[in-house]
């Protein structure tokens, strides 16, 4: 008990392993679990069916699993599912999910959450992901892993960003962004490939030489998208030791249901 400040108010229904540290006016409620290591800061309201794995860290003011921001949630038990090593920094709002889709919102494992960013009901966050400062998800939005969304980027309800993509700075994006893209300007379009990050990530010139031409493939070739899913197909038996991040994009094309950014 000397980990919890005295001012915390933690619900006795709450699961919190022995290790995990609360701060000063926290209020935990009496549907959340927190894993060992985990550290609460001051002002951290945690409610709802909230589940946190460990070693996670909740900057001051942080408002998770709250109710979603959707008129059509009556109540229901929906969930928040959290991994384990997230830093979730100062005023980020992570809510439920709603019995529409999924019924949880959830965020994977390593990711890096910036001071004021809001995850919205039903999406579904991967691993290893940057949102900077006020990126903002709107609700049902899926992020694969990687992803960076640069500061104050807006994304539209139902979009998926794939793995490695990232958006620049204000960038709003009404339709998926494709793994390994780089998104900008508002409405977000396409400008070239993560190139910058797959180098950091450990992608071989030759696999960032692979992308580079299937993005080419995709938004400089002038092949209607048919034709460009062809090509990438074939483009796979040619770059074997790239077939998985050729096959990524293009599978990722095939399932969009909003589109792609063009």
């Amino acid at each position: 008990m000397t980990r919890i400040h005295p001012t915390a108010v933690i619900d006795p229904k709450a699961a919190l392993d022995s290790s995990v540290e609360v701060g000063a006016y926290s209020v935990i409620g009496p549907h959340v679990s927190i894993g060992a290591g985990t550290k609460i800061g001051p002002h951290v309201v945690i409610e709802g069916h909230t589940s946190i794995g460990r070693d996670n860290t909740f900057f001051q003011f942080g408002s998770i699993g709250a109710a979603p921001q959707d008129k059509k949630y009556a109540g229901e038990p929906t969930r928040l599912e959290i991994g384990d090593r997230n830093t979730i920094r100062e005023f980020v709002t992570l809510n439920l999910g709603t019995v529409q889709d999924a019924g949880a919102t959830r965020l994977g494992n390593d990711n890096w959450i910036m001071a004021y960013v809001h995850v919205a009901h039903d999406c579904q966050i991967g691993n290893n992901i940057i949102l900077a400062n006020n990126a903002t998800l709107a609700g049902h939005v899926h992020l694969g892993d990687w992803v960076f969304l640069g500061g104050f980027t807006t994304v539209h309800q139902f979009c998926h960003i794939g793995a490695h993509a990232m958006t620049a700075f204000t960038a709003a994006v009404s339709q998926d962004v494709p793994p390994f893209v780089t998104a900008a300007g508002n409405r977000a379009v396409p400008a070239g490939i993560n190139s910058e990050g797959l180098k950091r990530r450990g992608f071989s010139s030759a696999q960032i030489m692979a992308i580079k031409r299937a993005y080419k493939m995709i938004y400089r070739s002038g092949l209607p998208l048919e034709e460009a899913k062809a090509a990438l197909a074939a483009e796979e038996s040619k770059a074997p030791e790239s077939a998985e991040y050729l096959r990524l994009m293009r599978e990722f094309i095939a399932s969009s249901s909003r589109g792609i950014i063009r």
